[in-house]
Formats: structure tokens, C-alpha cells, sequence
């Protein structure tokens, strides 16, 4: 089978809408949580979130892409063009016919289906751009990205709800390894930020009222981020053969179902996916080092994937570090696997453990090196990212860091 590198990368974020200040702010333990701007109005049960500021998409597109492009598109389409850009890879049409276009969303165009809804029950109008069904469909991005670049390859969309972009990027690895693909732009985005949609998540009673403590004992749920990211995966000696800047090889991927309930997790469903992605790159358990964790901040989700960790790892356990970004973006759903297989490739690239925010307090049922609070430098050789969604669907992804041979 072919190996599979990671040549380019781009992210929008509550944290950096480019990858340099996205990780500036991982290494820093820079939250981008707060205060809730982009949405107004009554009986919301939380104020805060994490939102990408300072985004316009109309510096970024011309009108009449703009016309097509609902938020959730536009973070994708223009973190698939930072990670083109990044990549510097030359495509001629023979090229062009060997990539594909892998995305993830659980959402698509939520902000275009409710300014449609409120428009049409709220104001009675009846008349509906033309435009809406495809600025609103799931595979927008993927879509969008292929016709702009004139890739021709297999190109689909994962809708596993918070899953969805390691769902997307795990298949895109697959093509290029076998090789049906020679590159794969992958990832995925979500904006799910509107009024409807917020009041939908306040009645599950599962979003804190003040910030993300992932595996701290104090932890009071979840919080609701927006943004995106996708990853360019090369086959290796295609990447090599042009100097390409590698940042991290990508060498398994996991999936597993709980087959248990839609919303309470299986921490035994957890623990299959981890052992497939650490089996699937043949590698060892003992080989991996840091796992950037799925880390919701609900009580239920965090001592399970511990219990999940610790059931795969057994007392390798006590030598890895465990850390939750969404501390530091939120959690953007279908898009979250993507913005944190993006942290764990950097964390890889640059060998500093990215941190777990907000924690203060011991929690025995999550008794691991969770990197409370700051960075740190550290020799990391295999990571893995994990992504749990309801419905009981895992998927996890495996790195390694790229030593040049």
C-alpha cells in the first residue's frame, strides 16, 4: 500500500481564520469562547460560543460566487484554498483527474435554511431565490472546490453528525493509499450558529453557561463553535518527488459504531475505533503518544472516553497525553474532526502537546495527562485524533510525525 503525507493545511476558526495565528493561539492556550455577537433574541439558555471573527467572506469571493456560498461554504471553500495555496502542488489535467474532494458536515446551509424559514412563516413571503437548495446542501464544499480547481476525482460528502470530517478525511486517506487518488483535499466546516439552532441545543441541556472545561470535575457541558479546516493528503513519493513540505504522514484510520442509544456514548464503541486506526497503520499501542481527544466537556462523554482510552491503552494510559481543544474553539460539530486533525498534525510538525483550557479541578473519573492549561514541548511520535457523534458513530485518525524517511 502507498504511504500518505500531509502537504498542505487551512483552517477558519474561533482562533485564527489562517493556520499561523490558528496555532499561535494552540501554543499560547488562547481561547477564541465568548460572548455570543452574531446571534440575537429571546430565551436562550447560554451567552457564550466560539465564533470566527474577523471573516469577510466578500474580500474572499467575487458576487457571484458569494450568491452560492452559505457560511459553512464559505469557511471550507476558503480553507481549502489555504491549504492549495500551502501546499504549492503544480496541477496539470492528469492531476486534476487523480484528486478528489472529501468534506464533512452534520448542518450544511443551517443560516440559509432559516433566513428562508423566518422569510417564509415570520414575513409570509413566499418568493425563495433560486439559489437556496444548492447554497444549503450538505456537499456544497465539495461541490464548490472541485468545479473551482477542475478536480475531476471521486468527490462526496460524510454527514456523520460530529464525526463527519474525520469520517471524510479517513476515506480520503483510504483512496490515496490504494490508489484510486494520487491527492485528496479533505476536511469539513460548520456554521451553526442561527437562532433556531441555538434554541434547539439550549433545550438538550448539554451547552455550559459559561465556558468548555473538558475533564475537569467542575466541567458544565458543551460549547457551540463554528469555522473549518481541510488538509491536502499526498501519496508520498508524489510529495517527495516535487520537495514538498510534508507536515505529518497520515497512517491509519478507525471507525466503529455503538450500537447502544442516539445521544449516550459506549465507551466501548470508542475504544474499537482507537484500536482500528492504531491497527490499521500497523503500528503498536505503545507507539503513540498523544490523542487529542473528542473532550465535549459533558460529564457523560468525558469519563467515557477516558474509560475508552484506558480500555484500548491499558497501562500505556499513564504515558500518553490526552488534550480537548474544543476548550479553545468550541465545538463545531461536523467540522470539529477536521480543525482538530489540523491541531494534531501541527502539534506533530512543531513536537508541542496542544493544551486543555478552563481546567481546574481533579476529576478521578478522568484520571489522565489531560495538559492542563498550557503547552508543552514534548517528542511525540504517533498521535490520533478522535471524533465520537451522537448515534454512537466513531471515527478516528492516526499520524505520525514525518522524520523524512
Amino acid at each position: 500500500m502507498r504511504r500518505v503525507a500531509i502537504t498542505g493545511l487551512g483552517v477558519v476558526s474561533p482562533i485564527g481564520n489562517n493556520v499561523a495565528d490558528f496555532w499561535s493561539s494552540i501554543a499560547e492556550c488562547r481561547s477564541g469562547i465568548g460572548p455570543i455577537t452574531k446571534v440575537t433574541g429571546p430565551d436562550l439558555r447560554f451567552g457564550n460560543c466560539g465564533e470566527v471573527r474577523n471573516f469577510v467572506a466578500e474580500d474572499l469571493f467575487d458576487d457571484k460566487l458569494m450568491m452560492w456560498l452559505d457560511p459553512f461554504s464559505q469557511y471550507g471553500v476558503d480553507a481549502a484554498n489555504q491549504a492549495l495555496a500551502d501546499s504549492a502542488i503544480e496541477f496539470d489535467d492528469e492531476l486534476r483527474y487523480r484528486t478528489g474532494v472529501v468534506t464533512g458536515s452534520c448542518l450544511g446551509g443551517k443560516t440559509s435554511e432559516e433566513q428562508s424559514y423566518f422569510k417564509l412563516f415570520a414575513e409570509n413571503n413566499r418568493r425563495q431565490p433560486p439559489t437556496l437548495i444548492p447554497k444549503a446542501m450538505g456537499n456544497a464544499v465539495a461541490s464548490q472546490v472541485s468545479m473551482l480547481n477542475g478536480f475531476t476525482g471521486p468527490s462526496f460528502t460524510t454527514s456523520t453528525a460530529c464525526s463527519s470530517s474525520n469520517h471524510a478525511i479517513g476515506q480520503a486517506f483510504w483512496m490515496v493509499r490504494q490508489g484510486i487518488l494520487d491527492v485528496a483535499l479533505a476536511g469539513g466546516s460548520e456554521a451553526p450558529l442561527t437562532y433556531g439552532n441555538l434554541l434547539v441545543w439550549g433545550g438538550m441541556r448539554v451547552v455550559s453557561t459559561d465556558t468548555c472545561r473538558p475533564f475537569s470535575k467542575d466541567r458544565s457541558g458543551m460549547i457551540l463553535g463554528e469555522g473549518g479546516a481541510m488538509l491536502v493528503l499526498e501519496e508520498l513519493e508524489h510529495a517527495k518527488a516535487r520537495g514538498a513540505k510534508i507536515y505529518a504522514e497520515m497512517v491509519g484510520f478507525g471507525m466503529s459504531a455503538d450500537a447502544h442509544h442516539l445521544t449516550m456514548p459506549l465507551s466501548a464503541g470508542a475504544s474499537r475505533a482507537m484500536a482500528s486506526a492504531v491497527a490499521d497503520g500497523g503500528l503498536a499501542l505503545e507507539q503513540v503518544g498523544y490523542i487529542n481527544a473528542h473532550g465535549t466537556a459533558t460529564p457523560a462523554n468525558d469519563s467515557n472516553e477516558t474509560r475508552a482510552i484506558r480500555e484500548t491503552f491499558g497501562k500505556h494510559a499513564d504515558s500518553l497525553a490526552v488534550s480537548s481543544t474544543k476548550s479553545l474553539t468550541g465545538h463545531s460539530l461536523g467540522g470539529a474532526g477536521a480543525i482538530e486533525a489540523a491541531t494534531t498534525i501541527l502539534g506533530l510538525h512543531n513536537q508541542v502537546l496542544p493544551p486543555t483550557a478552563n481546567y481546574r479541578e481533579h476529576d478521578p473519573e478522568c484520571d489522565l495527562d489531560v495538559v492542563p492549561n498550557a503547552s508543552r514541548p514534548a517528542e511525540i511520535d504517533v498521535a490520533l485524533s478522535n471524533s465520537f457523534a451522537f448515534g454512537g458513530l466513531n471515527a478516528v485518525v492516526a499520524f505520525r510525525t514525518w522524520t523524512g524517511s
